[in-house]
């Protein structure tokens, strides 16, 4: 078999068996929240024998083991189970599944990802590799202060000040992200200016620092000291020579912080009201709603492990080398 097929599929492998202890520890932890999520969701006001019935109901009264067991086979199958919020019919609803309430909120969480990736991969790029281009500039300088300063200050914090200069004093976003989907495009586009913005400012850094340190290293290398005897220029020696092979610890930065995206967005969202997956979750746990947290948990988690393994199978397929320790 070629070594790198063989180290691809031990990777995929991994990450299954990853993905399954990080399961088992979702169900526990969120099985061991404090409180009695039946309490929680009919009211203090129910009696023992209402509250009893809602157990056997929604499964509650089975040992963890069984609970776990019949949870992780309805997901394997595409089936996350009921929003104890609208089990049997609660508040006069009918029961409404776990997929039908994360369906629309991970589209609205995908866009707002994938809104800020296509500005921010490019940028940091450009940014990284201009800062090796100029090293120890004024240029160099001023962009490693920026990058420092987003990345020390929290994203709340960036996103507080975004909102209060850009859409409060300086009315030219909107403050609040709030979208439907009726929303037209170009106007979902401008509702979500400024949380993107935030995601930008934040996952910037870390990939323009990584780019700028891969490349710099690589400026010391043997082909290169060769290609700047022959007289190539440096654009040239930096575009055509060090960043093709400076990709694998570049793909490494990116993947992560694109998991990041999804995964750390929860905090974005709630400060802008977004309509995504990390407010549905922030709502969920406190409606205790056991099956819509562990679903987005569970999304977070294949979405981080997900990115992971793309890491590092373009880190092999971009550097071999990788397949031989030494």
């Amino acid at each position: 078999m070629n070594p790198i097929l063989k180290t691809v599929l031990q990777r995929l492998g991994l990450g299954l068996v990853t993905l399954f202890l990080v399961s088992i520890v979702i169900f526990s932890a969120v099985t061991m929240l404090p409180g009695d999520f039946a309490t929680a969701i009919l009211g203090q006001s129910a009696t023992p024998e209402t509250v009893a019935a809602f157990q056997r109901q929604i499964g509650l009264d089975r040992p963890p083991v069984l609970r776990y067991l019949f949870w992780i086979g309805g997901v394997l199958q595409g089936n996350f189970g009921e929003s104890f919020s609208s089990a049997g019919g609660l508040g006069g609803g009918h029961a409404r599944t776990v997929v039908s309430l994360i369906a629309p909120r991970l589209k609205n969480t995908l866009f707002l990802a994938s809104f800020a990736a296509l500005v921010a991969v490019p940028l940091s790029l450009i940014l990284g590799m201009l800062a090796a281009l100029y090293r120890n500039s004024i240029f160099d300088r001023l962009v490693n202060l920026v990058t420092l300063t987003s990345i020390s200050v929290p994203e709340f914090f960036i996103a507080y000040i975004l909102m209060l200069f850009l859409a409060v004093r300086l009315p030219l976003f909107y403050s609040l992200a709030s979208v439907s989907p009726e929303t037209p495009f170009l106007e979902r586009v401008a509702r979500c200016a400024l949380p993107a913005l935030t995601l930008v400012l934040v996952i910037v850094a870390h990939m323009m620092r990584m780019t700028r340190a891969a490349i710099i290293n690589l400026l010391a290398s043997p082909y290169i000291e060769t290609a700047r005897l022959k007289g190539v220029s440096p654009g040239r020696i930096i575009f055509r020579h060090a960043l093709p092979n400076a990709w694998a610890p570049i793909a490494t930065v990116i993947a992560l912080n694109l998991a990041y995206l999804i995964v750390g967005v929860v905090v974005v969202e709630v400060v802008f009201v977004y309509p995504g997956i990390g407010q549905l979750m922030v709502d969920s746990v406190s409606a205790r709603d056991i099956p819509v947290v562990q679903a987005c948990a569970l999304v977070f988690a294949v979405t981080y492990i997900g990115f992971n393994l793309a890491a590092d199978i373009v880190s092999i397929v971009t550097n071999p080398r990788l397949l031989r320790p030494r």
